[in-house]
């Protein structure tokens, strides 16, 4: 018996002032001005006003900081994976803190643990150590610049918790693609910190990240789309890009008793507030 074929991505319903607090444009194929300008202009027209794109590694946070200064609708996030630490070298973290140093780089990221490709693929992942050593330079990044601090956490809730516990306090913490279950959802909100939710929130089985989208105040969450992964529902599985953001935000918006409208409204503040914009 052969598969349905799967429906191809389209943008929600249009809610002006959308944003997608993660994303990562480079890997979306959008490396040059004009594939930037095409991505960006598709999701502008699904209502995206703002974009944050994302660096995993030296090369894409320099694509990254450049797609920023292609766009003014577009800012950037520098850092070096967890899974990738060990290519945090002298050379990299100077580059990293003159990144951290140009006015659209708005945030140290993405950085902090992952425990499960080190289970998965442990010769090229690094180490626990390393990935620790990695952070926490990071998180002094982005205390000496002011900048947001935004986290890749999968599988590492108790290393993630116990370092920001003991760590220099950036004014901001973001836990992009929020995942973890609802006590340290509460944890987080408690120590002040941003939840942002990706287009895993309208998985089915995740209602309790919904539970957590409800939980979170007006300040206290952001959406974003992790591009080209994490497509939400209804096409979870395709490729993701920014224009589909409008999906998880009305996922967002039903969890928490409230319109897409004041949605968009409640993450643009946010966005702004802790992007320092």
């Amino acid at each position: 018996m052969s598969k349905k074929p799967r429906p191809t991505p389209v943008p929600a319903e249009r809610v002006d002032g959308l944003i997608d607090a993660h994303t990562h444009l480079a890997s979306c194929r959008a490396r040059s001005p004009e594939e930037v300008d095409a991505i960006v202009a598709r999701a502008a027209d699904a209502g995206v006003a703002r974009i944050c794109t994302v660096g995993d590694g030296l090369e894409e946070a320099e694509l990254a900081l450049a797609a920023a200064h292609f766009d003014e609708r577009v800012y950037a996030a520098c850092a070096i994976h967890p899974t990738r630490a060990h290519e945090l070298d002298d050379a990299a973290r100077a580059r990293l803190t003159e990144m951290a140093a140009d006015e659209r780089c708005v945030a140290i990221g993405e950085t902090g643990i992952d425990t499960y490709w080190l289970q998965h693929d442990a010769e090229g992942t690094a180490p626990l150590n390393v990935q620790e050593e990695a952070f926490r330079w990071h998180i002094d990044l982005a205390v000496q610049t002011g900048k947001a601090l935004m986290i890749h956490n999968r599988e590492g809730d108790a290393e993630i918790m116990r370092i920001l516990a003991d760590a220099p306090r950036p004014e901001h913490v973001i836990l992009h693609c929020f995942s973890s279950p609802l006590d340290v959802a509460r944890e987080a909100l408690d120590r002040g910190y941003v939840l942002s939710f990706a287009g895993n929130v309208t998985f089915k089985r995740n209602e309790e990240l919904r539970e957590a989208a409800a939980l979170a105040s007006a300040g206290q969450y952001l959406i974003e789309t992790d591009a080209p992964y994490m497509t939400p529902e209804p096409f979870r599985g395709a490729r993701n890009e920014p224009a589909l953001i409008g999906h998880t935000a009305n996922v967002v918006a039903e969890a928490r008793g409230i319109t897409p409208e004041q949605v968009a409204q409640e993450v643009g503040e946010t966005f702004s507030r802790v992007y320092g914009l």
